[in-house]
């Protein structure tokens, strides 16, 4: 490389002080992914595995939707789109947060498609985070909303959950960690990844506490529509007690509409601030979704809902499959979620010992071994080291024998691979 004598090396450029760590230094690629990627390449070799740890739905989209997706391919529909998503779309997606949600007085100028409801986070916290700033968390909590504040300079503070509250948030405990740097508060319900869900008197308690300390509220809904039994959704944004122009709420058509490769979301927002950030940070990342996804998007949200009907039936047998393979077991503890497609499961120091593990996470490790998918619940967060997850959105045949391979692990009727050397 050749410099210019007129502009030569500064005594700074050659002894540069240390930096800060750059925001990508602070995210992993996860545990999930590492063991996602162990169970692909077992299975690329032939040997038999069960997607315990992956939350992708293994339903088939719509055929409506394939539908116009192929009409829109045909009809050239394939250029540039508008920045905040094709106006049809934009449209119908008001109107089901009106009808559906309980959102009223949302328009399509309140409404923004994104790249899935990650990207949806990416751009939320991005647009609303000054350096420093903290977010309240449930703690565990899905590891991407973590980083995703990290990556826009922001700290997560995390709010430990309980099985005695049904992991519930404590409105007590979020209160009791808001500090002069708070900006917000994340809710999640159905929550990801104990497959709980808040009550209304919970969201009112949180929506009041924002308002009267003048904090946004975060929403993720990305499982408002799998719900089993008599569980019931609750938007946050819909309650009296929440300040309208301080929440923002983020839903996905991956969970609900199985559309999780097709990768469109959507940000509710009625906040003059975040309509001024959020389509800069559109262009910049995205400049528009996928055009032939949002024509399918919108037949999704404007055609029949039975599909949906029957993923949720179907979900409700896994479920039931995977409850009853973990019961009875010394030393593991399920709980039984009211909604999502995962298990969180809390594990006993006697189950280590029995099993000739270290803790959940070699457990989790030596499961994969097996062939067996999970997640270690030191990945979501970090009050639930002697915690796993397993997921039941693979197909129903897969949980039925994974269950089973699952039980003869863990009650020692199947021994663990011994560790590699």
């Amino acid at each position: 490389m050749r410099v210019s004598a007129a502009h030569p090396p500064s005594a700074a450029s050659e002894q540069r002080a240390p930096a800060e760590p750059h925001p990508l230094d602070l995210v992993s690629l996860g545990k999930i992914v590492q063991i996602r990627e162990q169970l692909l390449a077992a299975a690329a070799q032939g040997k038999k595995v069960y997607r315990l740890e992956s939350g992708d739905p293994s339903f088939a989209v719509a055929p409506h939707v394939l539908d116009a997706i192929d009409a829109a391919a045909r009809a050239g529909k394939t250029h540039y789109v508008p920045n905040d998503g094709i106006p049809q779309l934009r449209e119908a997606l008001a109107a089901k947060v009106r009808r559906q949600n309980g959102l009223q007085g949302v328009t399509a100028s309140d409404i923004y498609v994104t790249n899935g409801a990650m990207h949806a986070l990416y751009t939320v916290f991005g647009a609303l985070l000054e350096p420093g700033d903290e977010v309240i968390i449930p703690d565990p909590m899905w590891t991407e909303v973590a980083e995703n504040i990290r990556l826009a300079g922001g700290v997560p503070v995390g709010v430990t959950l309980s099985a005695a509250d049904d992991f519930a948030y404590s409105p007590e405990l979020v209160a009791a960690a808001i500090t002069a740097r708070t900006r917000a508060i994340f809710v999640n319900t159905p929550h990801n990844p104990t497959g709980a869900i808040l009550p209304r008197e919970t969201l009112a308690a949180i929506a009041t506490l924002a308002r009267d300390r003048g904090l946004w509220i975060v929403s993720d809904e990305a499982y408002e529509d799998l719900l089993f039994g008599d569980a019931a959704h609750v938007s946050i944004g819909s309650l009296p007690e929440a300040d309208a122009e301080h929440v923002v709420s983020i839903y996905s058509f991956s969970k609900s509409h199985a559309m999780s490769g097709l990768r469109v979301g959507y940000i509710v927002t009625r906040a003059a601030l975040l309509h001024d950030r959020i389509p800069k940070l559109l262009r910049c990342t995205i400049n528009g979704v996928n055009s032939l996804a949002q024509w399918g998007a919108l037949a999704a949200v404007t055609g029949s809902r039975e599909p949906l009907a029957a993923m949720r039936a179907e979900y409700a047998k896994r479920r039931d499959l995977l409850l009853g393979a973990l019961g009875g077991i010394d030393g593991v503890r399920p709980f039984a979620p009211r909604g999502a497609f995962y298990l969180w499961v809390e594990l006993d120091q006697s189950l280590y010992a029995r099993l000739g593990v270290e803790d959940a996470d070699d457990l989790s490790r030596a499961l994969a071994e097996q062939g067996i998918g999970s997640a270690p619940g030191d990945a979501f967060g970090r009050s639930c080291n002697d915690a796993i997850r397993f997921a039941f959105s693979c197909d129903t045949e897969m949980v039925r024998e994974g269950s089973a391979a699952l039980r003869r692990v863990l009650t020692g009727e199947t021994p663990l691979a011994p560790r590699a050397a």
